[in-house]
């Protein structure tokens, strides 16, 4: 609580530009309902779930500041925080306070009314020991008795006081002399002299089993003669290896150790590059990938993947994919996880299958499709490239894995990274930019079989033209800094639009340089067998193919008009003769349904089917010159007639022809992250409808509309003669979610009624503690029901579980 007072008054000290300054970077805390007041918002920016969520933006020496201010034990002053870090110089000095100001700004440290610097409290729980030290040495004793502190100073050859504060204070006055435990410590047993450096230097001890000063059977050598001294503490109970107080680590570290401060990023080795090398390459990069990308999720579409029983599209199905899309394992997990995330594809059942968002995406241009894949790629909750997990075994595709925000961080910190590369330069080896994620993003995660570190990010910003000859180019420009529109407008200069015609060539090959208009590729895919794909891709007609389109109702004559529309021009011979002769010979043979009836105007085929060796399984007989009968089935005999070259079609029960035409398959919509309008019933309020697009909230306006703001605002007490709640709702939810603050119930009472979604800190029955985000809201007291999406399933909560909220934002 007074971490959040004096929040609150450093944050109404401000003027309004600085105030906006903060509300820009945690945007979180200005989601609506906006607060009402800089205590309001203090206590937004101190809850837990807020300073988890922008922590993994931080850089390396912004972490490495916060951690030994931690360490120093806030309020400390930054005197003391720059002696810790060892940055006496000006330079160092003036690097120092240039982390102070964004740690400030983020609302993670900040000064106090008398200059010392105060941190968020829960940014002082992300490390359980700062620095490696344990608690100081005054906290540890106190569970300690008179007497036990009287033999630690006897032990010392301390005379001991009459009190027992009075002795805690000389021991703590003792240890704080680092020239006296050093001194202490150099008279010390080889085995403990050798255990007390060892754990002065973070390496800690062997469990032990130690109680009320007694040692047990796991009792290291030498600790008990440091117990004795009070250089290391055990707990009464025994529990957890014996704890060295931080006083004695700092002091055995000795007077030249320092807190690690890398105020600089790593260097790299660069290699100059003009702006038209990388824009060429990335144009091509991206081109390409587009092209596969289509016709990655073509084939999806023709043919559903089918899911593992365990989840996911496995390596035979990958495999079939990229063989049809003429494509690699990478571009294939790359292109399914981004069109997932862009709602292109979805789960349904055991398959996964085209959304009717997919059929309008094929109606755009090349440009506007990249776009789309390239944004969802940007807050990728994973790696798609990662094909193997740490035990070397093969990773499913889509295989619905917790979401990683070390994965989101690795890709923003890659494009941290290669902006700050100096103008006209380019790293001579990407893996160089390995080392500029870590300290961009020390928090991201890097796959133990990636080899180098990020590797499979940063090869994933080069198949996208993201990253081309190790610059970033302005698609990775855009993308960084999140405007749509402008990477819009940079796909279509950078993509050429779709192609609409065709080259076919005598040697029966269709060949669309480019990507292919959706309509060219239909076309081309009902007709002719796809050979290649990329910057140029390679269809070949043959009888097969021909046929295929004939059994799916399409005649002779509209095959040849269109691909002569797409040609340009008349169809070269030999495909005209291929398309006549393949034709002619369809349909000789007519499957009616019986068990079945072949029946012909052919009197030699039919005899000759009869007697075919290889259809004898099927039970052929012939009743008539142009009639045979079938044991077998209609499809199994189409079948069998088809392997062995015929061209048979199958008839109604009607006697017309059967068309073999399937209709697509579509996957219904996955459910998004919502914002829906609400809608109230007796006794339960519902979120239905569709959303009206969220107003962003300037941080300029609310930051001037705070400051002139009272500092607190009154919390509802409507039976007691105070304010009442500002809606129903609030009412509701504050009488059952008795956890959450007024604060909370604001954002919780709002995600209801505007239909938003929220993230739930949600305390379960058995004890377990989960954050859950969660949509669809429907409140029905006590309970809540809402999807999941951490299950991806309807679920019912608790109100009086629910510890604590926050909005969803996007970043």
């Amino acid at each position: 609580m007074k971490s959040r007072s004096t929040l609150a008054t450093w944050l109404g000290s401000l003027d309004g530009s600085r105030l906006a300054r903060v509300l820009g970077v945690r945007k979180d805390a200005m989601s609506p309902p906006e607060p009402r007041s800089v205590g309001e918002l203090a206590d937004r920016l101190q809850r837990p779930g807020s300073v988890a969520l922008v922590l993994p933006q931080l850089a390396l020496p912004h972490l490495q500041v916060a951690e030994a201010l931690a360490a120093l034990g806030a309020p400390a002053s930054r005197d003391a925080l720059a002696e810790r870090l060892g940055a006496p110089d000006h330079e160092t000095a003036r690097e120092l306070d240039a982390v102070l100001e964004v740690l400030a700004d983020h609302a993670l440290v900040w000064p106090d009314d008398t200059g010392k610097l105060r941190m968020a409290g829960p940014l002082r729980q992300a490390w359980d020991a700062p620095l490696g030290l344990d608690a100081p040495l005054e906290n540890l004793l106190a569970g300690m008795t008179s007497d036990e502190l009287r033999g630690m100073l006897v032990a010392l050859g301390v005379k001991p006081p009459g009190t027992k504060p009075q002795r805690l204070a000389a021991l703590v006055e003792h240890h704080s002399d680092a020239e006296q435990v050093v001194s202490v410590v150099a008279k010390a047993p080889a085995a403990a002299r050798k255990l007390l450096e060892r754990r002065a230097e973070g390496v800690s001890g062997q469990p032990q089993s130690i109680v009320f000063g007694t040692a047990g059977p796991g009792l290291e050598p030498g600790a008990q003669w440091a117990l004795d001294r009070g250089l290391l503490i055990q707990d009464r109970h025994g529990y957890g290896p014996a704890r060295m107080p931080a006083e004695v680590a700092l002091a055995l570290r000795g007077p030249g150790w320092h807190a690690p401060f890398e105020p600089v990023p790593p260097s790299a080795r660069l290699a100059s590059v003009t702006p038209a090398e990388v824009e060429r390459e990335a144009s091509a990069a991206a081109t390409v990938f587009a092209s596969h990308a289509s016709s990655v999720l073509s084939a999806c579409s023709a043919a559903a993947p089918a899911q593992l029983k365990s989840g996911g599209i496995g390596a035979r199905e990958l495999a079939r994919i990229g063989k049809a899309a003429q494509a690699d394992d990478a571009v294939v997990r790359l292109a399914l996880e981004t069109a997932y995330a862009a709602g292109l594809i979805a789960r349904d059942g055991s398959r996964v299958i085209p959304t009717e968002a997919y059929d309008a995406w094929t109606e755009q241009e090349p440009p506007e499709q990249f776009a789309v894949l390239l944004q969802a790629w940007r807050n990728l909750p994973l790696t798609p490239t990662q094909a193997r997990d740490e035990d070397n075994k093969a990773l499913p595709a889509l295989a619905g894995t917790p979401p990683c925000n070390g994965c989101v961080q690795a890709r923003h910190g890659l494009l941290d990274a290669a902006a700050q590369l100096p103008a006209g330069q380019g790293t001579r080896d990407t893996s160089d930019l390995g080392s500029l994620i870590a300290w961009y993003r020390p928090l991201a995660d890097s796959s133990p079989q990636e080899g180098a570190p990020f590797a499979d990010v940063i090869h994933e910003a080069e198949l996208l033209g993201v990253l081309a000859r190790g610059a970033l180019s302005l698609l990775g420009i855009h993308l960084r800094t999140g405007g749509t529109e402008g990477l819009i407008l940079e796909c279509r200069r950078l993509l050429p639009s779709a192609t609409a015609t065709a080259r076919i060539g005598a040697d029966l090959t269709a060949v669309v340089t480019g990507t292919p208009a959706a309509r060219l590729a239909a076309l081309l895919d009902s007709v002719a067998d796809r050979e290649t794909s990329g910057t140029a891709s390679v269809w070949r007609f043959s009888a097969g193919s021909i046929r295929r389109a004939l059994d799916a109702g399409r005649i002779c004559d509209d095959i040849t008009a269109d691909l002569a529309d797409v040609a340009g021009g008349p169809l070269p011979q030999p495909l005209s003769y291929l398309i006549t002769d393949t034709a002619r010979s369809h349909g000789h043979v007519r499957i009616a349904p019986a068990a079945c009836v072949l029946h012909g105007d052919e009197p030699a085929l039919l005899t000759e089917l009869a007697a075919h060796r290889k259809l004898a399984k099927l039970g052929l007989r012939q009743l008539a010159p142009t009639v045979l009968v079938s044991r077998s089935p209609l499809d199994t005999t189409l079948a069998a007639l088809r392997a062995e070259g015929y061209a048979p079609v199958a008839e109604t029960a009607e006697g017309t022809v059967r068309i073999e035409k399937t209709p697509p398959q579509r996957a219904p919509a996955p459910v998004p992250a919502p914002r829906r309008t609400s809608a109230r019933g007796s006794g339960r309020i519902a979120a239905t409808g569709v959303a009206k697009a969220a107003t962003a909230v300037d941080p300029n306006i609310l930051a001037a509309q705070l400051l002139k703001a009272p500092p607190t605002t009154p919390e509802p007490a409507p039976f007691e003669g105070g304010v009442p709640f500002a809606t129903d709702t609030e009412e509701i939810v504050a009488g059952w979610a008795k956890h959450l603050s007024y604060s909370d119930v604001r954002q919780f009472a709002h995600a209801i009624d505007a239909g938003e979604a929220i993230t739930v800190d949600y305390v379960a029955t058995s004890g377990n503690r989960t954050v859950r985000t969660l949509s669809r809201l429907m409140l029905d007291p006590p309970y809540l029901e809402a999807w999941c999406h951490l299950r991806d399933a309807e679920r019912v909560f608790t109100l009086s579980r629910i510890h604590s909220v926050m909005s969803v934002t996007a970043e």
